[in-house]
């Protein structure tokens, strides 16, 4: 069902604490809009300030030991499982899957929560990291239910890709319970690497608390189940606790019981992606994407495993300004690969073009037309801090310089 414009609905809570003049960093080409990220001063954002430090205050190798002290803590000695490693059997999960396992004699549990549909490349790939030596189990939800889910999130929190982001988050925690594995090892920090919260900037682990506020837009999956029930999106019987369940985090009562912690890898290493590309196509057998750089950035490592993925950096370029080259750029721009006047070129070349290969297959797996797409288009370009419409066009105000 298509709401008409006077029923248009936005639960992204994001928008209330994005500063209303847009200022971009110093240093590198993020701007102010990326939600939760701080400025100092100086005028240099709050990852680039954390990149200061991974490379001159950080004591990496005493981080190094307090890794081998945790290995051997939770290590089984008997060839069971003891710790599970999420991701897609990408560069950067495979890297950590890998490390621990050859560099630290651990026998690591991966898991993958399914991307909404998988292109060749990233099948390939998933593919080629569980033959060279890893056991895997993929999580699949109800097809019907997960792209109702995400038509909803298109239009209530500007990213269809939200219901991905619930199951990629939770889904370990579900396997870590049930297996009784008391240890899980995410690749990198997102808020601290990237731009966000600093709660946990000198601690290596998190717990489920801050997930809705961080990472969920501040909207939980119960609450697009609320309004696809009050659409008539859902038939009855839809919505139920078990078709749910692998959405949320177990309860925190089964999570304490358990006894188990989720850490990140970057705490104890040094994060860089290009790097973790390099290890894995040596390692993993992970090849990037065969027709050239992604749609969207410059580079040929990024956004391979999911046909909904461009639309979800897409949508970013349409609320803040900033879409995948973006983040590329930034990071490339800390770990010192380019310079900012070549981070500067690269987004303004790449950063915000349209996803058009898999354009058909979005609108036809989440059953829209394309007006509707661009009236959500639309409804958040109004919202965000970037875009003004002059003679009928929209306008991109604020462009890296």
């Amino acid at each position: 069902m298509r709401p008409s414009k006077f029923d248009f609905q936005s639960l992204d809570v994001q928008y209330e604490e994005i500063p209303k003049e847009v200022k971009f960093c110093k240093n590198c080409v993020v701007s102010n809009q990326r939600p939760r990220t701080g400025f100092d001063k100086e005028g240099v954002c709050s990852p680039c300030q954390w990149a200061y430090e991974k490379d001159h205050e950080i004591d990496w190798e005493k981080r190094e030991r307090e890794l081998q002290v945790l290995c051997d803590k939770y290590r089984s000695g008997n060839g069971s499982y003891d710790v599970v490693v999420p991701g897609s059997g990408g560069k950067d999960s495979g890297f950590v899957a890998h490390q621990l396992k050859h560099r630290y004699g651990m026998n690591p549990l991966c898991v993958t929560w399914s991307p909404f549909e998988y292109t060749d490349i990233g099948w390939q790939n998933l593919n080629s990291f569980v033959s060279s030596g890893m056991d895997n189990i993929l999580g699949q939800p109800n097809g019907i239910l997960h792209r109702k889910l995400s038509k909803l999130a298109f239009e209530l929190v500007g990213d269809a890709w939200q219901p991905f982001t619930y199951g990629q988050k939770a889904w370990a925690w579900h396997i870590a319970t049930k297996f009784g594995i008391k240890f899980m090892i995410y690749g990198e920090n997102g808020e601290l690497e990237y731009g966000g919260s600093e709660k946990y900037k000198y601690l290596p682990k998190e717990g489920t608390e801050e997930w809705e506020y961080e990472y969920f837009k501040g909207t939980s999956v119960d609450a697009f189940a609320e309004v696809g029930l009050e659409r008539g999106l859902f038939k009855k019987g839809e919505i139920l606790e078990n078709t749910l369940q692998w959405y949320r985090p177990p309860h925190p009562d089964l999570i304490r019981k358990s006894g188990a912690e989720m850490h990140w890898y970057s705490y104890y290493k040094k994060w860089t992606p290009q790097e973790n590309y390099y290890y894995c196509f040596k390692h993993t057998g992970f090849r990037p994407n065969p027709e050239g750089r992604s749609e969207g950035t410059y580079t040929m490592y990024a956004s391979l495993d999911d046909k909904l993925d461009g639309f979800h950096w897409y949508l970013s370029f349409i609320k803040f300004g900033m879409g995948r080259c973006s983040r590329d750029a930034q990071t490339d721009i800390r770990r010192h690969h380019i310079t900012r006047q070549e981070g500067v070129a690269l987004v303004r070349r790449y950063d915000g073009e349209f996803p058009k290969k898999y354009f058909e297959w979005f609108k036809n797996y989440i059953d829209i037309d394309e007006d509707y797409f661009w009236y959500v288009m639309d409804r958040y370009r109004e919202k965000s801090n970037v875009w003004k419409k002059v003679d009928g066009e929209w306008i991109l105000q604020h462009i890296v310089s």
